[in-house]
């Protein structure tokens, strides 16, 4: 891969991963323009992701060491009967709500293999469609009048709709932040929450599967980099700690029309490049 690859892709995902455009999609162009795709590719992609959730857990650690004291304290009051839904307080709603998202994933688990696929092939139309689709709920959810709902506010229909939004985003192209603040934001939930609930929720789902692909790896032949992946799990954590700083921007000055445009733009151009290399019959790649 190289040391430039390493830190070029790194750069991507730390950029990438926080705003609506999809971290996932970024590099899957990256990768097939510069003929780094496949399945170490893909591995690459996880050691990425866990550095930009080492950039989560150091912004988030307040709000996420106390829903860790909570989540005791919730194990406690339910062994003792002493649960009470009308009574749960902001972090533990998060908790429980974060659960009911996860959970909507199930249905879509059976489809991991076909969704990786769309990573790994040699085609980037489906991540052209993605793209276009990801500006579409940008696009709507600028729209949306400012929500009022806190954490303590959050209900269980909202954390389904959020939950059924970041499984659809497990698609190339699809932004798992995007599709989740949106989902949020139709919910009625403020701003501030909507980035705060969406970042956190993608902890264990990310963390899950960032663990899968270490663990396939290990039982893989294929000889791994890790030189190129301890460059690019540091890289991608600070440059996803500078991201994150735009995010109070974002949720601040109403700017998802932006990267809906962007998306958009991007996932025409995407789809014709993809028609291009279907009738010259090979992949465009740089370098």
């Amino acid at each position: 891969m190289g040391f430039f690859n390493a830190v070029m892709q790194a750069i991507i995902q730390g950029l990438t991963e926080f705003l609506p455009v999809s971290s996932s999609g970024h590099l899957s162009l990256y990768q097939h323009f510069t003929g780094n795709s496949g399945e170490g590719a893909l591995f690459f992609s996880a050691v990425l992701h866990m550095g930009t959730l080492a950039a989560v857990f150091f912004v988030f650690r307040v709000r996420i060491w106390a829903m860790i004291k909570e989540l005791g304290a919730l194990f406690k009051d339910i062994f003792h009967g002493k649960f009470k839904w009308s009574e749960m307080n902001g972090n533990r709603r998060m908790i429980v709500m974060i659960f009911f998202s996860c959970c909507c994933l199930l249905p879509f688990a059976p489809f991991l293999g076909w969704f990786e696929h769309f990573s790994e092939d040699t085609s980037i139309l489906a991540e052209g469609i993605c793209f276009l689709y990801t500006s579409v709920i940008l696009f709507m959810s600028d729209r949306c009048t400012k929500g009022s709902k806190t954490a303590e506010g959050i209900e269980v229909k909202d954390s389904l709709t959020i939950g059924f939004m970041q499984g659809i985003a497990m698609l190339p192209g699809v932004s798992r932040s995007g599709s989740t603040i949106s989902a949020g934001l139709f919910s009625g939930m403020t701003r501030e929450t909507c980035v705060e609930y969406s970042f956190i929720l993608g902890i264990p789902v990310i963390m899950i599967g960032c663990l899968k692909e270490l663990k396939d790896a290990v039982k893989s032949t294929q000889e791994i980099e890790w030189g190129s992946c301890l460059v690019g799990f540091v890289v991608a954590a600070l440059v996803g700690l500078a991201a994150i700083k735009t995010v109070s921007w974002l949720v601040k000055t109403d700017r998802f029309k932006v990267f809906a445009y962007y998306t958009g733009i991007l996932g025409v151009l995407v789809i014709l490049i993809a028609i291009i290399e279907k009738i010259i019959g090979h992949a465009i790649v740089f370098g």
